[in-house]
């Protein structure tokens, strides 16, 4: 039994997807709801899943819980709110109180958009970082592979948040370098509250050509940095599908683990997001990390 710990959804009709331009992306320029990715899921052996922010707009989040509020898939959401207000602890709240609130689980912002190579260490990005673990609540960092140092940074600072790393911090698959990202990653992963997701590679990689070989290198350096407890399991749907098939990346995701025990194995696939997510323990998925000190 699988958490997919990352996933997006979108309806044109209600918002423009600015980021989805040029002919290239044509492919996922229409609306994916729920509903779209439910027969996917279900026959991949997904029993719930995290729904990820996919736009810095105020309403989407609401949207996206009172969504939850209504699936028995949709188990978690990573929504977005603006982390400078000064009202942040109260706008948290506020979330929580909406219908489906309970299912909130994380906030992201687009890092990787942010012009400012030192954003996510000012003063008031900080105070609302802090917010966001007093609110119980993790934090995904969607970044360049640059970013990273910022990243490892910012965790140092704030010990107390919970800090994930999205699609392993975009390492550059397609050019096959493995530096300097390794060793940003590894950096990064040295601090223990750091997390990462294995999702979003194949669109990291070359888009008609990828194989389990060509990202089993990017794999296995998060496998050795973080260890199983501390890496989930992500398809990054709809985006991954300019790749591959959901299957496909289920698939590529268990060749990559093929050499994990099975406790180890469900780690990556459902216990760690259920234990860093607070989800609900959904069929019985363990999520209580094993007494290893190597994979903590």
């Amino acid at each position: 039994m699988i958490i997919d710990a990352h996933h997006h959804v979108w309806d044109l009709g209600v918002r423009d997807q600015e980021w989805i331009t040029g002919p290239e992306m044509a492919p996922i320029r229409r609306t994916f709801t729920a509903d779209d990715l439910a027969p996917h899921a279900r026959a991949a052996g997904v029993v719930a899943t995290v729904l990820v922010q996919t736009v810095t707009v105020a309403e989407e989040t609401p949207e996206f819980l009172a969504l939850a509020a209504d699936s028995d898939l949709i188990a978690g959401v990573v929504g977005w709110t603006d982390l400078t207000r000064p009202g942040i602890a109260d706008t948290l709240a506020a979330l929580t109180e909406l219908p489906g609130g309970k299912h909130l689980v994380g906030i992201r912002h687009q890092v990787q958009a942010e012009p400012d190579p030192q954003w996510l260490l000012r003063p008031d990005v900080c105070r609302g970082l802090a917010a966001v673990a007093d609110a119980g609540l993790a934090y995904d960092l969607v970044v360049r592979p640059d970013q990273l140092p910022m990243c490892a940074e910012a965790a140092a600072r704030l010990p107390q948040l919970t800090f994930v790393l999205d699609h392993l911090g975009k390492p550059p698959i397609a050019s096959g370098d493995l530096e300097p990202w390794a060793s940003s990653l590894r950096a990064f992963a040295s601090l223990p509250n750091t997390v990462a997701k294995q999702s979003g590679l194949v669109t990291e990689a070359d888009w008609a050509s990828w194989t389990v070989a060509g990202l089993r290198p990017y794999a296995d350096t998060a496998l050795e940095a973080f260890g199983p407890a501390r890496l989930m399991f992500g398809s990054d749907w709809p985006v991954s599908g300019l790749a591959a098939t959901y299957r496909e990346v289920v698939d590529a995701a268990r060749a990559l683990t093929s050499a994990l025990s099975d406790t180890e194995r469900a780690q990556v696939f459902a216990g760690t997001a259920g234990r860093v997510y607070g989800l609900a323990d959904p069929g019985g998925i363990p999520t209580t990390p094993p007494a290893r000190p190597d994979l903590l």
